[in-house]
C-alpha cells in the first residue's frame, strides 16, 4: 500500500534492483531501471512506456539525464556506459574502456561530457557526442562512491571507498590534489555554487567542508552518531542537509559548522537527501520505505510519502515540480509537490 501527501502521481512496478536519479529537471519523460537490462521510457500523465531501451548485457546501476532533457547516459554491471536519444530510443554510441562495473556517473553542467566512477578504481571522461574517453582518472586505492562536478565543468571531485577524495582536471586528466581527513568510506561529495568549497559525507560520523583551491579542510561538521550516507547543499551554497544511519538529517551553516537543526522522524536509516532550487524544502529517502518532504526553517515534517520497499534515492524536478524516488523493489516515484498556502 502506497500512501502519500502530497498527491501521488505515479508508481511504476519494475523489476528488483538498485534505482538512480538525475539531478537534473526532466521535463514529463523519466527512466525506470529494471532489473532485465533495459531502461523504459514513461510518458508520465499517460503512464504508457513509449519504448523499451535495450542493449546492456548487465544490470543497470544508474543513469542520469543531460540538461536539456533530450539525452540519458546508462551505466552498468556489463563494464559500460550508453548514450541513448530520448525521443528515439536509439542507442546513439557505447562507451567502452571501463574493466569492470560501472558503479555511476554525473554529466556536466554544459551536457557534453559524462564523468564515471568504476569498480575498476578509475573514472574516466567522456565526449558525449563522439563516445570517445577523453581521459582516464587514477589514483585512488578502492572503487568510487560519488562524483561531483564544479559549476565550470572544469574540474571533478571523486568519493572513493580508499577514504579519500581526489580533485582532477577533467582537460588534463591530472589529480590536482588528494583531500584526506576522513578516517572511514566517504560515500558522497557535492560542490559549492561558486566551485570553491566541497563538502563530503563519511562513514566516519562526519562531513568536512573543503576549500578546493588548498586542499586544506576548513571545518569537520560532528553530531551524526552513525555513518552520514549522502549530503546536499541548499542553492545559495550557505547551508547543507546531510542524511546518516543514525535515521536523521542534520541542516548546517557551512560558515560556521554549527548544525542548526536536526530533522526526526525516520525510524530507519536515511539514505538519501535533496533540496528544492529555492532552498526551502528537503526530501528525504529512507529504509524505513518512507519518503518525507521537511521544512528547513521549521525543521518540521510537511509531507510523507510511504512505499512498499525500502525507498534509495530522491532528487527534485525543477521543471515539474515532482519529487522522484526510486526504492529497492524497482520502482520510481514521481509526487506533485505543492507548497502549501498560507492562510489569510
Amino acid at each position: 500500500m502506497q500512501t502519500a501527501t502530497p498527491e501521488v502521481l505515479r508508481g511504476i512496478c519494475a523489476a528488483s534492483g538498485f534505482l538512480a536519479v538525475s539531478q537534473y529537471p526532466l521535463a514529463v519523460r523519466h527512466l525506470r531501471i529494471p532489473d532485465d537490462q533495459t531502461l523504459k521510457v514513461w510518458d508520465l500523465e499517460s503512464g504508457v512506456a513509449l519504448r523499451a531501451l535495450k542493449g546492456h548485457s548487465g544490470l543497470v546501476n544508474g543513469v542520469a539525464v543531460t540538461p536539456d532533457g533530450k539525452r540519458a547516459v546508462s551505466a552498468s554491471r556489463d563494464k559500460t556506459l550508453k548514450v541513448w536519444d530520448l525521443e528515439s530510443g536509439v542507442a546513439l554510441c557505447t562507451l567502452e574502456g571501463h574493466s569492470d562495473a560501472v558503479t555511476g556517473m554525473t554529466v556536466t553542467p554544459d551536457g557534453k561530457r559524462a564523468v564515471s566512477a568504476c569498480h575498476d578504481q578509475t573514472l574516466k571522461v567522456w565526449d558525449l557526442e563522439s563516445g570517445v574517453a577523453l581521459c582516464t582518472l587514477e589514483g585512488h586505492a578502492s572503487f568510487g562512491l560519488g562524483v561531483a562536478v564544479t559549476p565550470d565543468g572544469k574540474r571533478a571531485v571523486s568519493a572513493s571507498h580508499d577514504r579519500t577524495l581526489k580533485l582532477w582536471d577533467l582537460e588534463s586528466g591530472v589529480a590536482l590534489r588528494t583531500l584526506q581527513g576522513h578516517s572511514d568510506w566517504v560515500s558522497g561529495v557535492v560542490v559549492t555554487p561558486d566551485g570553491k568549497w566541497a563538502v563530503s559525507a563519511s562513514g566516519d560520523k562526519t562531513l568536512k567542508v573543503w576549500d578546493l583551491e588548498s586542499g586544506v579542510a576548513l571545518r569537520t561538521l560532528q553530531g551524526h552518531s552513525a555513518s552520514a550516507t549522502a549530503v546536499a547543499l541548499r542553492p545559495d551554497g550557505k547551508w547543507a542537509v546531510s542524511a546518516s544511519y543514525d535515521q536523521t538529517l542534520k541542516v548546517w551553516d557551512l560558515g560556521s559548522g554549527v548544525a542548526l537543526r536536526t530533522l526526526e522522524g525516520h525510524t530507519n536509516r536515511v539514505t538519501g537527501v535533496a533540496v528544492t532550487p529555492d532552498g526551502k524544502w528537503a526530501v528525504s529517502a529512507s529504509d524505513d520505505r518512507t519518503l518525507k518532504v521537511w521544512n528547513l526553517e521549521a525543521g518540521k515534517v510537511f509531507a510523507t510519502f510511504t512505499c512498499d520497499a525500502r525507498v534509495l534515492c530522491c532528487a527534485f524536478s525543477s521543471a515539474e515540480r515532482l519529487i522522484v524516488a526510486g526504492d529497492s523493489g524497482g520502482r520510481l516515484h514521481f509526487l506533485r509537490f505543492e507548497e502549501p498556502v498560507e492562510k489569510e
